[in-house]
């Protein structure tokens, strides 16, 4: 159980502090000004998120809080599949109360607008802040 609640805290800070740079202070990619964190801000925000996590909660669980890495660990065998299913479930759960929490923290702005400002996902084509269309999107 030690190892499922130190990966909700992981994913949870991870999206809490990653998608939070950019809700918050990331406005250089929202809306094309100079202003906020712009793309290095942001990078460092997620870098050095998960950096910490990996010092905090590795030991622990592995630090694995991205479903992503729970699939490949499950491809390459380095996990069972009843943890892979306990761990994805987890971390969705992870995300979601911290883009709960995200969305709670930015309405206190009056600016702030979900339609608008969205909670720092990607998006594409119109919605991308570099314009890239799907296909590229589903490649990468």
């Amino acid at each position: 159980m030690e190892k499922f609640i130190a990966e909700f805290i992981g994913t949870f800070t991870l999206i809490l502090i990653g998608c939070g740079s950019v809700v918050i202070a990331g406005k250089a990619i929202l809306d094309g000004t100079l202003a906020g964190l712009g793309l290095l801000g942001i990078s460092f925000a997620f870098g050095l998120t998960l950096l910490v996590m990996v010092y905090t909660i590795g030991g622990i669980s592995g630090c694995h809080i991205n479903p992503a890495v729970i699939i490949a660990m499950l491809i390459a065998g380095k996990i069972k599949g009843k943890d892979a299913v306990a761990y994805i479930i987890i971390q969705c759960i992870g995300a979601v109360v911290a883009a709960g929490v995200l969305l709670f923290i930015a309405q206190g702005n009056s600016d702030y607008s979900l339609a608008v400002n969205v909670l720092g996902q990607n998006g594409y084509g119109a919605l991308s802040p570099t314009g890239y269309n799907i296909v590229w999107l589903l490649v990468l």
